[in-house]
């Protein structure tokens, strides 16, 4: 049984604190450091939340690619890079590049 709130929402409403009240009556020179705590606080929660099973999906997918198969590699490897940029920057995972 997971108590409440949980880390994620922690963090969350951490981040909601330095946006929406902290950040508006901040001195101008303090408000970037005040968005960069929010953004901080909210890929700490993805991490929480989404981390383990990334990691444990990037342990199967690279044990799972045959010697020596470079096609198999890079797309294990673009999943990896997908499944860390759902964390630290979501709506990058979906490139699809050109």
């Amino acid at each position: 049984m997971q108590n409440r709130p949980t880390a994620a929402e922690l963090l969350e409403s951490l981040a909601e604190l330095l946006e929406d009240t902290l950040l508006p009556v901040l001195p101008a020179d303090l408000q970037h450091r005040a968005r960069v705590g929010a953004n901080l606080a909210r890929i700490l929660g993805r991490e929480v939340e989404l981390g383990p099973a990334a990691a444990a999906r990037e342990k199967e997918l690279l044990e799972a690619v045959p010697a020596g198969d470079e096609e198999a590699l890079w797309q294990a490897l673009a999943e990896v890079v997908r499944a860390d940029l759902a964390i630290a920057k979501p709506g990058y995972d979906s490139w699809e590049g050109e």
